[in-house]
C-alpha cells in the first residue's frame, strides 16, 4: 500500500467534513482537502506534543515567521519582514478581521467570480457588500479583468479580496496583472487582501508571484493571508498568518485584535512552522501527485466528455467544468449527487451566474477521478 494515499475504505474512517457530510455511499469530491497522508515530520511533531501533554494556549511563536520567511525566499525569491508576520486562527478569521479593521458596514469589497464560496460568507459576516468583477474566460483559462477592476476602484470600493492563485480556476496570476492592480490600488486608495493559501501548490512549469513581492505599490496597499492548511493538508489544526511589508499597512492593521493570535491553535502554529521549515520534499511529492492527477483528468475529460468546457489548472487540485451542454438540469451537482452518489461543489456556490458549473477536487486516487468522469459521462446525449 502506498502510504501517501490510503485506500478508500480507510479514508472513510476519517472525521473531517469531507468524510462525514454525506452518507458513506457518497464519493466526496467537493471539500478542498487532499486525501494524502501528512508529512512524517509533522506527524512526529504532533505526537511528541501530545505525549508530553503540551497542549496549552498559543503563546509567542517566532518559529512561524522565521519558517515562512525562509520558505518564501526558497520558493519565490521573496523575503518578507518577519516582524510583520502575524497569526490568526485561519485565513477566514484573518480575512474577516482585516476587513473589519479597514471597512465599515455597507462598504463595497471587490471580488472576482467564480470564486471561493467562503468569500461571500466573509463579506456577510463583516456587513460589507460584494462588488463583482467576474473573470474573463478564454480557451485556456479565466483572466482578471483589469479594466473592470479599475472601474470598481473608481466607483469607490474600499477593499479588494484577491484570490491568488485563483480558486476554482487554479489560475496563477501573471506579474504584469498584479503590477497593474497594485498601481491602481495605490492610485485609488484601495487595500488589497491577497489570499495566497494555494500558492505552495503551484506547478513547477509556472511562476507564482506573491502580491507583496510585486512592487512598492503592492507593499503600500497589500496584506497577504495564507497558511499551511491547504498545501500541507492541515486544515483541522487552525492556524494561519497575515503578512504586511510596509509601515503604512502595518499601522493600518494595528486595528486587528490581538486575540486573533491567542485564539489560534498551539498544535497548528507549530505544525505550520514545521511545514514551512522542513517539509519541502513532501510538498514536492504532493505537487507532483496533483499534477499527475490534473493530467489524468484533462485526458479523461477530452476523451469522455466531448463538448464539456474545462480549463487546465496551473496549480492546486481543483477543476472547473461547464456541464451546460449535458442538460442535466438546473443544478447538475445536486442531480449527480442524488443519482450517481458523487459530491461535487455546485457552481452556484461560487457565483450566481455559474449554476451549470461544478468544481471537482482531484487530490485523490485515480480510481475516484475515473469514477467521477464516468458518472458525468453517463449524461451524454
Amino acid at each position: 500500500m502506498d502510504q501517501f494515499l490510503r485506500p478508500l475504505e480507510q479514508l472513510r474512517e476519517r472525521h473531517s467534513s469531507k468524510w462525514r457530510r454525506y452518507p458513506t455511499d457518497v464519493l466526496p469530491m467537493h471539500v478542498a482537502e487532499m486525501d494524502y497522508e501528512i508529512a512524517p515530520q509533522i506527524q512526529d511533531l504532533l505526537i511528541d506534543f501530545i505525549k508530553r501533554s503540551d497542549l496549552g494556549y498559543l503563546g509567542p511563536v517566532p518559529e512561524i515567521a522565521d519558517a515562512f520567511c525562509g520558505f518564501a525566499e526558497r520558493h519565490w525569491g521573496w523575503t518578507p519582514d518577519a516582524k510583520q508576520v502575524r497569526i490568526a486562527t485561519d485565513v477566514s478569521v484573518g480575512g474577516v478581521e482585516i476587513m473589519r479593521a479597514i471597512t465599515k458596514p455597507g462598504d463595497r469589497v471587490l471580488i472576482n467570480s467564480p470564486v471561493y464560496a467562503a468569500f461571500y460568507g466573509w463579506l456577510r459576516e463583516v456587513g460589507v457588500q460584494p462588488y463583482d468583477v467576474p473573470l474573463i474566460p478564454d480557451l485556456e483559462t479565466w483572466r482578471l479583468d483589469i479594466s473592470g477592476i479599475e472601474r470598481a476602484f473608481q466607483e469607490g470600493v474600499k477593499c479588494y479580496l484577491l484570490c491568488s492563485p485563483h480558486n476554482p480556476m487554479g489560475r496563477v496570476h501573471e506579474r504584469h496583472e498584479l503590477e497593474a492592480i497594485a498601481r491602481l490600488a495605490r492610485q485609488y486608495g484601495v487595500v488589497v487582501i491577497s489570499d495566497e493559501i494555494h500558492a505552495p501548490l503551484t506547478y513547477t512549469d509556472q511562476t507564482f508571484v506573491p502580491y507583496l513581492a510585486v512592487s512598492e505599490d503592492a507593499r503600500e496597499t497589500g496584506v497577504v493571508i495564507t497558511a499551511a492548511s491547504k498545501s500541507f493538508n492541515l486544515a483541522g489544526l487552525k492556524a494561519s498568518i497575515f503578512v504586511t511589508q510596509s509601515n503604512t499597512m502595518a499601522k493600518l492593521l494595528g486595528a486587528v485584535p490581538p486575540d486573533t493570535h491567542w485564539r489560534s491553535s498551539l498544535l497548528g502554529g507549530f505544525a505550520m512552522a514545521e511545514a514551512f521549515a522542513n517539509c519541502d520534499d513532501w510538498l514536492a511529492r504532493a505537487v507532483s501527485a496533483c499534477r499527475a492527477n490534473r493530467d489524468l483528468l484533462t485526458r479523461l475529460v477530452s476523451e469522455r466528455l466531448p463538448g464539456v468546457p474545462y480549463w487546465v489548472a496551473q496549480g492546486g487540485y481543483l477543476a472547473w467544468l461547464d456541464l451546460s451542454s449535458l442538460n442535466i438540469g438546473e443544478n447538475p451537482a445536486a442531480r449527480i449527487l442524488e443519482e450517481k452518489r458523487i459530491a461535487l461543489v455546485p457552481g452556484i456556490d461560487l457565483g450566481a451566474d455559474y449554476g451549470q458549473y461544478v468544481r471537482i477536487n482531484f487530490a485523490c486516487s485515480t480510481e475516484a477521478i475515473e469514477q467521477t468522469v464516468a458518472a458525468i459521462a453517463s449524461y451524454l446525449p
